[in-house]
């Protein structure tokens, strides 16, 4: 029966009954002229949760790491240089993808904990006096250490810095679950999945293109076949795919959109907040602390938690799963052993994040933490027993 616990990962995320219905279709004609009806409307529909009304909506048959490469090889060239800061698992497999085609990687370190370094950002695009820089990569939602970055700053310290780079920046464990801005933002390519926030099964990178973007595209050089958006453009514009289509998570996209639409894209920002805040409290009656260095950069989908000294994450989150199971997030890259991970987004309520609080603490008493048997548990409660004016109808 532990098939039916949620899992508590920042990613794939549970996937609502509703959801996985509308991906149980039959095989259809995905030239046939009724598919257009329903894939028009997806990418439309999807700006919307982008936050563009200037930007195009590309999507293909892949995971998040497959809108990275589409976002660089449609835009750049070999020996492009591009500014990137590492502060996590994520941030760092964008830079090894970047180094693998041949692009020049200039790298800010940045401590596992540290958000986007805007200021970082302004004095290299400063010092920039060529304007060699073309694409500053962001990623908005650290995943591996729980972090939230302004990306509206770092835009600030690019336009500070009269610098006339791209901006590309990482949202897919963010979007659809806390709020994005494209268009405000300034942000030039936004790279999602279909797996996170839209709760649907993985194999759809879905990405938001800005019409600099897409300008970019004349001049670019890096190889592209599949993920060409010259191709997937233009079969688009006919409401078709150049190539087979993941027709199941087009059909679901169409449900999760509607879904979310439902709920109100506010309420489904509140809910993930109102959520995250009570894994918080959770850690603080632990007695334990974040991966986040400050409150501001808190991730509202995804809370990092350092074990105490002594102990190995890996053997916690073993634990939950053998004895209980129920996944957590296991420490990732520098966080290996150190951290473990609660994922609180996508088709998520209090009362199930209430249950994988007691399940964790179960299997830290288990491992005999020191860790009262209920106490994250009772934070949480009196979190969300005082915040029930907040309660949001979810999209469960």
């Amino acid at each position: 029966m532990s098939d039916q616990n949620p899992v508590f990962i920042p990613g794939p995320t549970n996937i609502p009954d509703r959801l996985r219905s509308a991906m149980q279709v039959q095989t259809r004609d995905h030239r046939a002229p009724d598919f257009v009806e329903t894939f028009a409307p997806v990418l439309e529909d999807t700006k919307r949760v982008f936050g563009t009304t200037s930007g195009t909506v590309i999507t293909f048959p892949a995971s998040g790491t497959g809108g990275w490469e589409a976002a660089i090889c449609n835009t750049l060239s070999p020996g492009d240089k591009v500014l990137v800061a590492r502060y996590g698992m994520f941030s760092h497999r964008w830079i090894d993808l970047c180094q693998r085609h041949g692009l020049d990687v200039h790298v800010i370190e940045c401590p596992w904990g540290a958000g986007a370094p805007a200021d970082k950002f302004e004095a290299v695009l400063t010092e920039d006096k060529a304007r060699d820089i073309k694409a500053v990569l962001v990623t908005h939602n650290e995943t591996a250490t729980g972090v939230k970055s302004d990306i509206a700053a770092v835009r600030a310290a690019m336009d500070a810095a009269s610098h006339p780079a791209m901006m590309f920046v990482d949202c897919v464990s963010s979007l659809a679950s806390m709020e994005f801005c494209m268009d405000d933002w300034g942000v030039d390519i936004a790279v999602s999945g279909s797996q996170k926030g839209f709760m649907l099964t993985t194999g759809m990178a879905i990405l938001g293109v800005s019409p600099k973007a897409l300008a970019a595209m004349e001049t670019a050089t890096l190889p592209r076949t599949f993920f060409d958006f010259s191709d997937m453009m233009a079969a688009n514009a006919s409401g078709g795919f150049p190539y087979t289509p993941p027709l199941q998570l087009i059909y679901g996209m169409r449900e999760s959109l509607k879904m979310l639409f439902e709920e109100g894209l506010e309420s489904v920002y509140a809910r993930h907040f109102r959520l995250a805040e009570g894994v918080r409290r959770a850690v603080d009656g632990w007695g334990m602390k974040l991966v986040a260095e400050s409150p501001a950069l808190y991730s509202d989908t995804v809370s990092a938690i350092y074990v105490p000294d002594g102990f190995d994450s890996n053997a916690l989150t073993d634990q939950a799963f053998n004895a209980y199971g129920v996944s957590f997030g296991i420490g990732l890259g520098e966080m290996n052993g150190k951290a473990f991970r609660i994922g609180h987004l996508g088709s998520l309520t209090d009362v199930m994040v209430l249950s994988g609080l007691a399940t964790i603490e179960m299997a830290m008493a288990d491992l005999d933490y020191p860790v009262e048997l209920g106490s994250g548990v009772a934070a949480a409660q009196d979190y969300f027993r005082s915040h029930r004016a907040a309660l949001v109808k979810t999209a469960a």
